[in-house]
């Protein structure tokens, strides 16, 4: 088992593009060449901004001098404590006084002379940000409706590309097309805060979704705890919210092997624990990404939505889990929905117990010939 003090260092990016040295510099940019001071712009949710670490890993292998800062939604920026490879976090919140909040960062944003501001966000509030942050360079996804004020605009698109690569086309006019993984660092006491729970090969479920349609229904949770095939403990992971419906499935399947930690570790925390489980079995939200910022061993479940969307599991054994049938409704948007469309949710009773127990086995035979 890798120490869980040290930081697996082995799995950094994805596959190489192919001529990457003839990515760069494609805009003839001036200032683009070395940086000083770099403010990345992602104000969406935990995951997103978990996936735009792949951004920070890629700007600071390309300028190692260079400061970093990110600004991102009150409520996420725990996730960012500890990372090595950041200066300043601002952190808007987004309620009481949304528009106030964010003149008074941009305020002080401008006074740091950023070189470049590189904006992830699809939405104007930010747009704005970046447009008037007073930076050298301003990027951001054509998407935006203030993009006609950025320096460079870059196309988005939701067609079969992942997260990272969309991300990484913002910066890979003047770095290369090299797609870095997501990352995040847990301290040692966040490591030491889960030590225990490890002494045993165990497997982490994250069961809880904020959208109904992208939550693996709870009966089928339930089936699983029953019918699992597994020696081993199982910790329920989830904010503190999700801990009564956690409790809920644990006490309907009768499971002694489960464990509800729902709401009794934070974010690194849990990450920290993902990381050494035998499996991390996870709905297409934010615990995935999660497992991938880690390279924890994953088991993604998708129901209303698509892995072709951009947002599936990185880690280097990971599987994803649909419904085998054919649903003309499947996929019903983008997003996740708080009921089902079509009123039946066959995208989430269609996914038997047999398939989540099938990558199982496959990540207990990964999981011996590492040891």
């Amino acid at each position: 088992m890798t120490s869980m003090y040290s930081p697996r260092t082995y799995w950094f990016y994805l596959p190489r593009f192919q001529d990457n040295s003839a990515d760069r510099n494609l805009i003839p940019v001036s200032h683009t060449a070395s940086p000083h001071k770099i403010l990345i712009a992602q104000t969406a949710f935990i995951g997103d901004v978990i996936l735009a670490t792949s951004l920070i890993e890629k700007l600071h292998y390309h300028f190692p001098e260079a400061q970093i800062d990110f600004l991102l939604r009150k409520g996420n920026e725990s996730l960012l404590v500890n990372h090595p490879h950041l200066g300043k976090v601002w952190v808007w919140d987004k309620k009481g006084g949304k528009y106030r909040n964010i003149w008074r960062i941009l305020q002080s944003a401008r006074k740091e002379k950023y070189d470049w501001v590189i904006n992830l966000q699809r939405f104007a509030t930010a747009g704005f940000f970046t447009a008037f942050s007073g930076a050298k360079l301003t990027v951001g996804f054509d998407k935006n409706p203030v993009s006609f004020l950025f320096d460079q605009r870059i196309a988005h698109s939701f067609e079969k590309i992942h997260e990272t690569q969309r991300n990484t086309s913002l910066v890979a006019p003047f770095t290369s097309s090299e797609v870095f993984k997501p990352r995040l660092y847990p301290s040692a006491q966040d490591f030491r805060m889960v030590d225990a729970l490890k002494d045993a090969p165990y497997l982490c479920f994250a069961p809880t979704s904020v959208w109904f349609t992208k939550q693996f229904p709870k009966e089928k949770w339930v089936d699983f705890l029953r019918q699992i095939q597994f020696k081993g403990n199982i910790y329920l992971l989830g904010a503190p919210s999700d801990r009564e419906a956690c409790q809920a499935m644990i006490d309907e399947a009768q499971s002694a092997q489960a464990q509800n930690l729902a709401g009794k570790l934070s974010l690194l925390q849990s990450a920290a624990l993902m990381q050494d489980a035998v499996l991390n079995f996870v709905n297409d939200s934010a615990p995935m990404h999660l497992a991938s910022a880690m390279n924890a061993p994953t088991c993604a479940i998708f129901c209303s939505t698509i892995p072709d969307f951009g947002f599936g599991p990185l880690s280097d054994f990971s599987e994803i889990v649909e419904t085998k049938e054919t649903l003309l409704c499947k996929p019903c948007g983008i997003h996740g929905k708080k009921v089902c469309p079509a009123q039946h949710f066959k995208c989430g009773f269609g996914i038997e117990t047999i398939q989540l127990q099938a990558v199982l086995d496959r990540a207990l035979t990964n999981y011996s010939d590492k040891q």
